[in-house]
């Protein structure tokens, strides 16, 4: 290297060169910061788990509800009229692009029968919650295997997934 910059440099040009040089390493171990972080049981714990995502779903505890926020819901023997009307219009605009009402696979599932294969929870929790859905409730699993496309999540709140549940309610009437 010393003579490749004795032909191409003059004295202050190799100069130049060093402090640069030395200038780039001494701001690159500016940015590492030098610090450590000491992690605590349930990092290491949650780290070696994150390893096997297929492991951490068959070693939960499955109730059919699914993975969210959605715990309990409550649905009567009726389906709303009114509300299964506000969860169509939710559903057209933020479902079809993907999913159909009959049991015809679109890009994700066909959703005729969805209510009488799974709980009403589960369905919510699908709609709010659908990419940790996926990493972890079995049956969600199964779907991305199956159709191979992960749902996004469409940012809907949990009275617009609960209208859009009336409407599936009433479309498997």
């Amino acid at each position: 290297m010393s003579n490749f910059l004795d032909r191409a440099c003059s004295i202050p040009c190799r100069w130049m060169f060093f402090v640069g040089l030395l200038l780039s390493l001494g701001a690159l171990q500016a940015c590492s910061g030098g610090e450590t972080k000491e992690s605590t049981a349930s990092e290491s714990t949650e780290a070696a788990s994150n390893g096997n995502l297929m492991a951490d779903a068959e070693n939960m505890k499955d109730d059919g509800k699914g993975i969210g926020p959605v715990t309990s819901v409550e649905v009567g023997a009726a389906v709303d009229a009114a509300m299964a009307s506000e969860g169509e219009k939710l559903f057209e605009a933020k479902c079809t692009a993907c999913h159909k009402v009959t049991d015809e696979k679109y890009v994700g599932p066909g959703l005729k029968g969805v209510t009488q294969r799974r709980k009403p929870e589960w369905i919510m929790n699908m709609i709010l919650n659908p990419t940790e859905m996926t990493q972890k409730d079995p049956t969600a699993k199964e779907l991305l295997a199956t159709h191979l496309t992960q749902m996004t999540n469409q940012n809907v709140t949990q009275e617009d997934a609960r209208k859009m549940l009336e409407y599936l309610r009433k479309i498997d009437g």
